[in-house]
């Protein structure tokens, strides 16, 4: 018997040895030929709309085509709301596959080793690389050196910039202005030498208002280029050599000075202290000053130009570089990219997702996805145009249209396909023919030409910590009053200021925005 059983377990044992390799394929065969299921969270394109339908042709297409399953879940349109899910799921160790986190978290996540580095993932997506992930985005999301998120354009960036009346220009027989000095010149000869013609003396050389912002403390955007000539725009200067408050640099006094003999020479809109955005834009329209920083929409689109060219068919605005500074530097401004991140969990790396993560981005920077995830299906959803801009204009049946309420689910994913490229600046500012002058205007070419001009990186500096109300007030007020008169600007009393700011919490403000910019890898 005892033989018996022997001879049967041995019988069992080679049989086992000569299936096993059968076995073994068989369940690596499975393995690789089922889907891979992979779990993103996104943030909504349009957070009022619902997610896409069960039957989403994209679905579809990407179990078809990438061998995919993709579970797609809206994170909350809140952003504290937003870090509370992802922390939650991060405290749980149950993260999804790939998800969109805003940075504070991010870098927490980081450091928990919970998020994987991607750095072998760019070269598995050369397209999608070439379009949202350039150098400055990869070197968002470094880390010691590493990259650890995936960080798509955001917002529209660089979509000002200065602009000019060119046939005051023409009139006045002057050429299209390069420094500061040259800017000077034509800002008298645009206030004192009547531009217009029309007998008056009501134009001025530049027109502006007090807009200031988290990244544009100080005077505001609408003087960022004459402070960029200067190389002193913006709050913050994120660079190794001058990291820190602008304000503390002696070119900002350069710069201050200059803007001093704007006022002082009166060709400045004595109005910008007072004005208000819809003022500043109000006078544009009426012609009271030649020289403008402005956004691309508010000066080009239809809606926006109309009162313009009513006001002045043989009108023209151009869009020219900043001026030059005695240095040779110009910038229209500091610009951020506001960055939406994109993160893989090291669960996910772990379980050996990350090239079908990367097949998957890859996949929507693609022809099929880039339109299917932006504007839906062609020839039901959108018409492209000779320059393959999507349109509605031609659809059988208009209520399916991109822009419909009812088919808006169908794009929600489309901001990770989006990277502000041509075809959507020009989807979304179409060009036109004017009523009045009839000239075409294309506030997308606009747009293009203002992000050609010089701007300064300042990504993430919108993110440093804030002043408190104190060292805001004292800040604001105090600059507008050199240039007010009611102190005189004088080195003397330019040190006496900044000694005081300093000594009142301008200093701290200074050091906790360095120390925030170092332990988040914003300084370059």
């Amino acid at each position: 018997m005892k033989q018996n059983c022997l001879k049967l377990a041995a019988f069992l044992l080679v049989a086992m040895l000569i299936l096993a390799p059968t076995f073994a394929s068989g369940a690596k065969e499975s393995k690789e030929s089922g889907p891979v299921t992979i779990e993103l969270w996104y943030g909504a394109a349009s957070t009022e709309a619902g997610p896409p339908p069960a039957d989403w042709k994209a679905f579809q297409i990407i179990r078809d085509e990438l061998n995919i399953d993709l579970k797609i879940t809206a994170l909350p349109s809140n952003e504290s709301d937003q870090d509370v899910k992802v922390n939650a799921a991060a405290a749980a160790n149950s993260l999804p596959d790939l998800f969109m986190v805003r940075r504070p978290v991010w870098q927490k996540l980081v450091e928990n080793g919970l998020i994987a580095s991607v750095d072998d993932m760019y070269p598995q997506m050369p397209q999608r690389v070439a379009t949202h992930y350039d150098t400055v985005s990869q070197a968002f999301t470094k880390i010691d050196g590493k990259s650890y998120g995936l960080a798509s354009p955001g917002s529209i960036a660089k979509n000002e910039g200065v602009l000019i009346r060119k046939d005051w220009l023409d009139k006045l027989g002057l050429k299209v202005p390069t420094t500061t000095e040259e800017y000077m010149n034509v800002m008298k000869a645009f206030t004192f030498n009547d531009p217009d013609g029309n007998g008056k003396n009501d134009t001025y050389g530049y027109g502006a208002f007090i807009e200031i912002s988290t990244l544009e403390e100080g005077l505001g955007r609408r003087l960022e280029p004459i402070m960029g000539a200067f190389d002193v725009c913006g709050t913050w200067d994120l660079t190794t050599k001058n990291a820190g408050l602008n304000l503390f640099r002696p070119e900002y006094y350069d710069a201050l000075s200059f803007v001093k003999r704007m006022v002082d020479e009166k060709v400045i809109d004595p109005n910008w202290l007072a004005y208000k955005k819809d003022d500043f834009r109000a006078a544009w329209k009426q012609g009271r000053f030649g020289i403008m920083r402005e956004q691309n929409a508010a000066y080009a689109a239809v809606a926006n130009y109309k009162p313009f060219d009513t006001n002045f068919p043989e009108g023209e605005w151009i869009v020219i570089d900043p001026p030059k500074g005695p240095k040779g530097n110009q910038s229209v401004g500091v610009y951020t990219n506001n960055y939406r991140i994109y993160a893989v969990s090291q669960r996910a790396a772990d379980n050996g997702k990350k090239a079908a993560i990367a097949k998957l981005l890859e996949w929507m920077s693609s022809d099929t996805g880039y339109y299917l995830l932006g504007w839906g299906e062609e020839n039901v959803n959108y018409i492209k145009d000779a320059n393959g801009v999507p349109t509605e204009k031609g659809l059988s049946d208009p209520s399916k249209g991109y822009t419909k309420p009812e088919t808006i689910p169908l794009t929600q994913l489309r901001n990770m396909a989006y990277y502000n490229g041509g075809i959507e600046i020009n989807a979304r500012y179409p060009s036109y023919v004017t009523e009045k002058s009839g000239k075409t205007m294309d506030p997308g070419a606009v747009l293009l030409d203002m992000q050609t001009r010089p701007w300064k990186d300042n990504i993430g500096g919108d993110t440093l910590p804030a002043p408190n109300a104190d060292v805001k007030r004292f800040y604001e007020q105090g600059v507008l009053e050199f240039l007010t008169g009611k102190r005189s600007l004088t080195k003397e009393n330019w040190n006496a200021w900044i000694a005081e700011f300093k000594k009142i919490g301008g200093q701290e403000w200074n050091d906790a925005g360095v120390a925030y910019a170092k332990a988040n890898s914003l300084i370059h």
